[in-house]
């Protein structure tokens, strides 16, 4: 009886030391990839088609790419609303060398979907943030309308006919059309795209009528005079674009809404390796050439303790707070 006692506590204690000896070379095996990071290229995932998120991505990827000392590449993995690119770098290796480009998106999506696979919050660890950008509210050279009041009036008398891209529900031109239409008191047809390029594009070509963008995307549209520019939608106006009044000063009252741009791991990515990241991300936006480079596409670059976990993590979180009530009031959901 003692020693089949005594082969028992034998074989837990055996187990347990296999146990132990287990979680101990893991825990080093981490350690030394920790350590070593990056020994490969890191990639960047973007939600979207070519557009303005793809556009930080690769401006800030060769910066980083100057710090890791490994390049830094962008792949597009473009969805509706931008949830597949979220969900597949979640689900990737927590080693560091797959990170995700999200906009304000990350703060809609956990609100307008409401079975979605992955939670913002949970599943992946914060690098930092990039940068904020102002939008216009542009429209194809089709359109009748030159100036806001005209515009507000036309919308009204024709929102049966008059078409609004976005890139999918929950993103920026999406969010941002629905406070226009909120803001006008009148709802018109939501034209989804896999990103605001093929919007861009139809828009052009006059498929479309109106779009809401980052100044990233339409500055130089703009410029060349391709689009009819109606407004910018933040309360100030931009540099790059001195000219273009904003929305609030034409008469829609506190219309406000900037994209912000962040950087996520898969939720398990060692501490050593997030600071690592969030290391090269702070002197991305600390490099002359990249402040130079968004500042000609009216954003604004971070400053580098913006661009750290703890920011990201507190902008997140405030921002889900602001559009929680917005969103659950439209009764617009996803699925």
């Amino acid at each position: 009886m003692a020693n089949s006692r005594g082969d028992r506590l034998s074989v837990k204690a055996r187990a347990l030391a296999a146990g132990l000896a287990a979680g101990l070379a893991a825990l080093a095996a981490a350690t030394v990839a920790a350590e070593e990071f990056p020994s490969k290229a890191v990639t960047i995932v973007v939600p979207f088609a070519p557009g303005p998120t793809d556009t930080v991505a690769r401006i800030v990827a060769r910066s980083m790419s100057a710090s890791l000392g490994q390049p830094v590449l962008v792949e597009n993995r473009p969805s509706v609303g931008g949830i597949v690119a979220p969900e597949a770098v979640k689900n990737s290796r927590p080693d560091g060398y797959t990170i995700l480009i999200h906009h304000i998106g990350m703060a809609t999506i956990p609100i307008l979907y409401r079975k979605l696979r992955f939670d913002p919050l949970t599943d992946f660890e914060y690098i930092g943030l990039i940068n904020e950008v102002p939008m216009t509210l542009v429209g194809s050279e089709k359109l009748p309308p030159n100036d806001v009041k005209e515009l507000i009036r036309y919308v009204r008398e024709h929102k049966d006919k008059v078409t609004f891209a976005h890139a999918g529900v929950g993103a920026a031109s999406h969010l941002c059309g629905l406070l226009f239409m909120s803001f006008v008191e009148a709802d018109v047809m939501s034209v989804p795209y896999k990103g605001t390029g093929p919007a861009m594009n139809d828009l052009l070509g006059g498929q479309v009528d109106l779009l809401c963008d980052q100044t990233i995307s339409t500055t130089s549209q703009i410029r060349s005079g391709k689009v009819k520019v109606y407004g910018v939608t933040t309360l100030r106006r931009v540099a790059s674009l001195p000219e273009i009044r904003t929305l609030d000063e034409q008469g829609l009252t506190n219309f406000d809404v900037a994209v912000w741009q962040a950087l996520y791991a898969p939720k398990g990515t060692p501490r050593s390796v997030v600071r690592r990241l969030s290391s090269a991300l702070q002197a991305a936006v600390r490099d002359p050439q990249v402040i130079h480079r968004f500042a000609e596409l009216g954003a604004t670059t971070y400053p580098p303790e913006m661009a750290t976990p703890d920011a990201l993590e507190v902008r997140l979180r405030s921002e889900i707070a602001r559009w929680r009530p917005i969103i659950d009031k439209t009764g617009i959901y996803a699925d």
